[in-house]
């Protein structure tokens, strides 16, 4: 199971998945009165950005749009935007994740006046911090016992599976999702896990700055080991350490794990066994509800690794790496000072962010994240007006046109495989703003006064509603996000590409906007996710969503010709001294990001009907459309911040996104850059994909 999302964001703790029965669709709009015909006619609503939809004043036209784009388009914004001091990156996406937090804010509000509201509940016991305090260890204590009940190794597999249910990580995930090569059932699936930091590479790597990650972490581990009165906290925390960074070691890369052919290894129980002994799999599968016949492994060495491991391993150091990660994964409902050390590391280490969130904020997200689409029904009913997404439809409906037109006009797909694409792109099903069905949460218990109560049982709920998926028919009309998520994502089982209603706002859509602004924002968004179902990951799946070998060898190394050329111009780029993009890394989304504003462009052409776009205060038509483009990637980082999504991050950094217009030549129509200019490519050097 494969989703490719729009941008990526690092967070400090995981999210929790939200798991749905028919519930009322939101009200239609209002009747409004018209207005007497005497009446003076209403002035034309105004973008929300500049005269035409695109922020100018934020622009700084000292530097030549052909050195850099991004800085032509977004300069004097980028030195003139602070990043706020609760937050390590700010942009576009932050300026509309704030209004959809807002927004839910006000909703969540006006809930608590209600004792039976299940999201008012939630949203007041979380931000009743005096009580969680009160409390202390207590709330947790139980399971921080049964932890440290375990002592030998026999009864592991047992613990990790309740782990599992309660959310807490171990260094083996599993859970359930569609089947890549049946894609009508629902399969298990186990992948590597274990590692307390994003990545092998903070473990591993020599470089100073994840060096002194990597101690501040050991600082970390002890600091939760004393919070929790444990004895001999530092040579634990260290045993911790010296497991996770064997665990890294035998890890996959980022890389590695793109592949979705390699990662796709099903096999029986029996034979997972014989190829990792060490640890008992059947029992872990078993605890987790999910007794199977077969799992799908995705690193197929780093399990036989970790079991080698885990079976060497001191069983009081896998209880306390376990323990600690309890502690983080729940350090939000448990007493300040466990938030605090968990903020102080994951947010302001790793991330570079000074200070944390307001309570109030996070209170919205953990109740957005256990009762997601008992909040969204109210969101969308007040946020998302019908007109909206019928705009949205027809520009989805305009950009799939423009690749329906695109496969017949490439040079380096064969005939057959042209076919095929077609009938690919025909079994589409496009979701706009909010999903058509709601999950039922009536088994979920929200209890007044109990937060870890809450997030515990709310990550059970989450399992159970994960896992009991087994052996049911394909469920299509699930979301992956809520409405009120700032991004848009591609599933490749599902042939689908979704779009939450808050993405659908300026600056990527605005209805009173330049229509070139439009489609070169959300018109290139909704071509990103579009193109990413023919990505040299997407493309490996079939209008059934199957995983197959559908496109002929000549097709294949055609388009891999193509790729590796994009993979050497991104890894060319240094964000950082000494880092640079990874090109295979983020190839699926470089990809996704030339074609799709390749087709956006074909469709604003086709929406002109045949007739000159106007000049607007001295911009032609293709600039607005360019421009348009950069202005939804404006990001600050901080430098934390940056260097993690270096390593860990698929997509690249936003000032690199800007740039993939040097590869299109209308661009070069539009802005004249000239040979010599940083971002200028001769047309043989451009990289034509689709």
């Amino acid at each position: 199971m494969r989703i490719a999302l729009l941008a990526t964001t690092l967070l400090a703790a995981p999210a929790l998945l939200a798991g749905c029965t028919h519930a009322e669709a939101p009200p239609a709009p209002v009747e409004v009165t018209p207005l007497p015909e005497d009446s003076p006619t209403p002035a034309a609503p105004k973008p929300t950005f500049g005269s035409y939809g695109f922020d100018a004043a934020g622009m700084d036209k000292s530097v030549a749009p052909g050195d850099d784009f991004y800085t032509y388009a977004n300069g004097s914004w980028a030195k003139n935007t602070p990043i706020p001091a609760d937050k390590s990156n700010y942009g576009a996406f932050n300026l509309l994740s704030d209004l959809s937090q807002e927004r839910t804010q006000a909703i969540l509000k006006e809930a608590q006046a209600d004792p039976n509201s299940k999201i008012g509940v939630a949203y007041a016991t979380y931000l009743d911090t005096a009580t969680i305090d009160a409390k202390g260890l207590a709330p947790i204590q139980p399971w921080l016992d049964q932890i440290k009940g375990v002592k030998a190794k026999s009864g592991l597999a047992a613990l990790y599976a309740q782990a599992n249910r309660n959310g807490v990580g171990t260094p083996f995930r599993a859970g359930v999702g569609q089947d890549d090569k049946d894609p009508e059932i629902y399969a298990l699936f186990a992948s590597q896990g274990g590692l307390g930091m994003p990545d092998r590479d903070y473990y591993l790597s020599k470089d100073p700055k994840l060096a002194e990650a990597k101690a501040a972490y050991l600082t970390h581990l002890t600091n939760v080991l004393t919070l929790a009165g444990e004895p001999d906290a530092a040579r634990r925390a260290a045993a911790i350490l010296a497991l996770e960074t064997k665990i890294a070691a035998v890890h996959w890369t980022n890389v590695q794990n793109r592949d979705s052919n390699k990662t796709y290894n099903k096999m029986t129980v029996a034979q997972l066994a014989k190829q990792a002994p060490g640890f008992d799999f059947a029992a872990y599968f078993a605890g987790i509800g999910a007794p199977v016949d077969t799992v799908i492994i995705g690193q197929p060495s780093a399990i036989t690794g970790i079991a080698r491991i885990v079976a060497a391993a001191p069983v009081g150091v896998l209880t306390d790496q376990l323990l600690v990660r309890s502690l983080d994964t729940f350090s939000d409902v448990l007493p300040a000072a466990f938030d605090k050390e968990n903020f102080a590391f994951f947010g302001t280490v790793l991330s570079g962010t000074p200070e944390q969130e307001a309570r109030w904020k996070r209170a919205v997200d953990f109740t957005t994240g256990v009762l997601a689409d008992d909040v969204s029904q109210i969101y969308v009913a007040k946020y998302f007006p019908p007109e909206t997404k019928a705009a949205a439809d027809k520009l989805v409906k305009n950009v799939i046109a423009a690749m329906d037109v695109r496969i017949d006009q490439l040079d380096w797909m064969t005939p057959e495989t042209k076919v095929k694409a077609h009938a690919k792109l025909a079994a589409f099903t496009p979701k706009i703003g909010y999903p058509d069905r709601w999950k039922d949460y009536s088994a979920l218990r929200i209890v007044a006064g109990d937060a870890f109560g809450n997030n515990l049982r709310a990550n059970n709920w989450a399992h159970e509603e994960n896992i009991g998926h087994l052996g049911k028919p394909l469920q299509r009309w699930e979301w992956g996000m809520t409405p009120m998520t700032v991004n848009a994502y591609a599933n490749f089982g599902m042939v689908e590409i979704v779009f939450p209603a808050a993405i659908l706002q300026p600056p990527f859509f605005d209805p009173h906007a330049d229509d070139a602004v439009n489609y070169g924002g959300i018109g290139a968004v909704i071509g990103h996710e579009l193109s990413h179902h023919f990505d040299d990951q997407g493309a490996k799946y079939n209008g059934e969503g199957r995983l197959t070998e559908w496109w002929s060898p000549a097709d294949t190394a055609a388009f891999k010709a193509r790729t590796d050329a994009l993979v050497a111009q991104y890894d060319q780029y240094a964000p950082l001294p000494g880092m640079h993009v990874k090109g295979e890394l983020t190839l699926g989304e470089n990809v996704a990001d030339l074609a799709g504003l390749t087709l956006a462009y074909d469709a604003y052409k086709k929406a002109l009907d045949g007739k000159p776009a106007p000049e607007i205060d001295g911009t032609t038509g293709d600039q607005r459309f360019y421009l348009g483009w950069a202005q939804v990637w404006r990001r600050n980082y901080r430098e934390a911040n940056l260097r993690q999504r270096l390593l860990t991050d698929p997509h690249s950094p936003s000032q690199q996104r800007a740039w993939v217009v040097r590869n299109l030549d209308p661009w070069y129509g539009a802005f004249a850059p000239q040979p010599g200019a940083k971002l200028f490519l001769t047309p043989e050097q451009r990289v034509r994909i689709w």
